[in-house]
């Protein structure tokens, strides 16, 4: 078998075991679901009030779609090393032709499919609720699936180095969260303390976030910010798939 189809098989394998988990398939959806329900239609926007969210409904779209991107890959694949890990499943994996990056490039594959249909549910509700107005712009593809990269490589070495699904998850949030405030998505940069702005562009996030916004309401092309993130994408998925154990 060739490589392209070892991958193939991995990934739909690992879509099968997605599907069949109903409560993974609920909680997967319901999350960006709850966000935009609770930030786009209760909280909602003021842009003459000043505040947190002072800026147009269309500045914040990019940010909705940087925490789909951000926690979805990220803690599954976090959780998904974790439990393979725990149950000597990467021993197994040695045995068989599929090597250490085509594993993680198979589940790279699957959470890109998963991001894609979370995403559109998060734009559906976001137009329909806080009357955004932005540019379908095709570019905003490469985008997840960069972004999905970044973070499928992280979520493998948190998985990694975690003793436990549950630490696994636990280390997810807790470098999710603060990413989620501090990359452009729904602070603006100028509401911030002027020392802390090198420390934006150190954060992947902040490329997704302000590349996606650009394309969407900017009316840029946004390709260094997609330039930047590939980059960061093949050296977090090649060092991942360096440290993912051949046994345990």
């Amino acid at each position: 078998m060739s490589r392209l189809g070892r991958i193939r098989s991995e990934a739909i394998a690992e879509w099968r075991s997605f599907v069949r988990r109903r409560t993974a398939v609920f909680f997967t959806f319901l999350f960006p679901t709850i966000l935009v329900l609770i930030f786009g239609a209760l909280v909602r926007t003021d842009p003459t009030g000043g505040g947190l969210f002072a800026e147009e409904p269309d500045y914040y779209v990019a940010g909705y779609l940087a925490v789909v991107v951000l926690f979805t890959p990220m803690s599954r694949v976090a959780s998904t090393v974790a439990r393979h890990r725990e149950g000597n499943r990467f021993e197994k994996l040695a045995t068989t032709p599929l090597s250490r990056m085509e594993w993680l490039a198979a589940h790279a594959a699957v959470n890109v499919v998963l991001v894609t249909l979370a995403c559109a549910l998060v734009l559906a509700l976001v137009l329909g609720l806080t009357g955004a107005e932005i540019v379908f712009s095709p570019l905003v593809l490469p985008f997840l699936a960069a972004g999905v990269l970044v973070f499928c490589g992280v979520g493998a070495l948190l998985g990694r180095i975690s003793d436990s699904r549950d630490g696994a998850v636990a280390a997810s949030n807790t470098i999710g969260l603060p990413l989620v405030f501090l990359s452009e998505t729904f602070v603006p940069p100028e509401m911030l303390p002027g020392w802390f702005a090198p420390l934006i562009d150190l954060s992947p996030l902040t490329y997704f976030s302000r590349g996606v916004r650009e394309v969407t309401v900017g009316g840029g092309s946004g390709l260094a910010e997609l330039a930047i993130l590939t980059a960061l994408g093949l050296v977090a998925f090649a060092v991942a798939a360096r440290a993912l154990p051949l046994t345990e």
